[in-house]
């Protein structure tokens, strides 16, 4: 017998949203963390692999190559990225056997530890020490080489990571070239990358672009949350966060170099939960929206506007607290986790998370709280529309916001079943009852800088079906 037309809807409707909600709560290889060890109240490393096996996270990268981790993450499945340290490039570069001795050490040595990753120093390129510049790339080649004679070298890759300094501009995205006293050698390492399918590692962070403006919008544009987007001028693309626009620089300037088909890696991105009183943007909740938002980003497979579909390889900064780190308040407060291996706060990593973590569109100030601080676990019921009197403006910020999440805003495209009336009310009205449907029903879910209300009247009309209801 023929299911009528409206319950196969709730089927589908109901198939969706729990093929959606399984997304979030299994592991996601694009998902990894940064391990440092410049701390002294570190959990033992037995107790850190059961704590990423407990979460979505599937990649750890260390800064060295540390034993008791390696070991600890054996037989996991989780991938691992290991560094050789500054200091070993000269050595690195000048002598093969040492490579070979430092790949044996390292790597042979650990059959049933997944290691996927060995970056060959850590900024280099801007370093205190530019003498390491040229050698950057014979240390490589000789690992490469070692790993190849092992007959590694297809399955573990060979790169270094840069900071987002190796761009000479990045503003707007599609401008962006790499730094001209670079380019010989940059050119050199790219040829490198292609020729043996390695990643280029960058660390975009969105934090230090907001330290440096500090205006309200910019905040939100960093975190993920509503805000009126950036035209790139060179193309007419709307950026609608940071994340996207920095790596999408990088993007434009691997394409300006001619190499269109090396992979970007997100070595290190994060945010503060804590800094000092003159550091703007440290805070649990801006923390807590940018990492759980990205998060979030990440799992739509939106990707970036130059990158469409897929996701990024992103390591988020950090595991753990670093509370040896020098410098200002913040460099020790980036950890997810507390060395008693509770969370910091909550961005829906947890395997047992039993809705995602949502992207909050709340106020974007750096001191106010972009969640509320006791949340109510019911669940409302309904729909999530817009108030009435809302400006066009905002309401096609809302529009922007939730169609630039990965949601399916497909009906609101030229032939979809809610097209029309083509008006930003009415498209607007839509993608944010979407996200309050998709995000778990709750009444936080329908805020949008106090824009949207709750109504227990349907608003589906002719044939376009909102999500939703009692």
């Amino acid at each position: 017998m023929a299911l009528p037309a409206t319950s196969i809807h709730k089927f589908f409707t109901l198939f969706t949203f729990l093929l959606h909600l399984s997304s979030f709560t299994s592991s996601q290889s694009f998902i990894g963390v940064n391990y440092g060890l410049v701390a002294d109240n570190l959990p033992a490393p037995e107790a850190t692999a059961k704590l990423l096996q407990s979460t979505a996270i599937e990649k750890v990268r260390m800064y060295g190559a540390d034993p008791g981790m390696i070991r600890a993450l054996a037989n996991t499945g989780i991938g691992i990225v290991i560094g050789a340290a500054n200091g070993d490039i000269p050595a690195l570069a000048s002598d093969p056997n040492f490579a070979t001795q430092w790949v044996n050490s390292n790597v042979l040595a650990y059959p049933d530890s997944n290691i996927i990753v060995i970056t060959v120093g850590n900024e280099v390129m801007t370093a205190v020490d530019q003498s390491l510049v040229p050698l950057c790339l014979p240390a490589m080649q000789n690992v490469q080489n070692a790993l190849n004679a092992a007959s590694l070298g297809g399955k573990i890759k060979v790169s270094t990571v840069h900071s987002m300094a190796v761009l000479g501009s990045s503003d707007p995205p599609s401008s962006a070239v790499f730094n001209s006293g670079f380019s010989d050698t940059m050119r050199s390492l790219l040829k490198f990358h292609s020729a043996n399918g390695s990643p280029f590692m960058i660390n975009p962070y969105p934090f230090f672009a907001f330290q440096s403006d500090t205006r309200p919008e910019t905040l939100a544009f960093c975190l993920f949350q509503p805000n009126a987007g950036r035209v790139d001028s060179g193309n007419g693309i709307k950026y609608m966060n940071m994340f996207d626009a920095q790596v999408d620089a990088v993007r434009s300037a691997l394409n300006a170099m001619g190499f269109k088909d090396v992979e970007i890696v997100v070595a290190e991105t994060g945010w503060a939960y804590k800094g000092d009183p003159n550091e703007a943007g440290p805070s649990i909740e801006n923390a807590k929206a940018y990492n759980g938002n990205l998060i979030n980003h990440l799992r739509s497979k939106v990707g970036t506007p130059l990158m469409p579909g897929k996701s990024v390889d992103t390591y988020i900064f950090a595991l753990y607290d670093e509370n040896l780190k020098p410098g200002p308040g913040s460099e020790r407060s980036f950890g997810l986790f507390k060395p008693d291996l509770s969370m910091t706060y909550d961005v829906g990593l947890s395997k047992n998370s039993q809705t995602p973590t949502t992207p909050t569109p709340t106020s974007p100030t750096p001191t106010t709280p972009t969640t509320p601080a006791t949340p109510s676990p019911v669940q409302a019921a309904g729909w999530c529309v817009p108030k009435p009197g809302v400006s066009d403006a905002q309401l096609q910020s809302n529009l922007d916001y939730v169609c630039s999440q990965g949601l399916d805003c497909g009906p609101l495209q030229p032939g979809g079943a809610c097209f029309e009336p083509n008006t930003v009310a009415s498209h607007a009205s839509y993608a944010m009852n979407l996200l309050y449907q998709t995000a778990g029903r709750n009444p936080w879910n329908c805020d949008f800088l106090q824009t949207a209300t709750l109504t227990s009247n349907n608003p589906s009309y002719n044939g376009c079906i909102y999500p939703g209801g009692v």
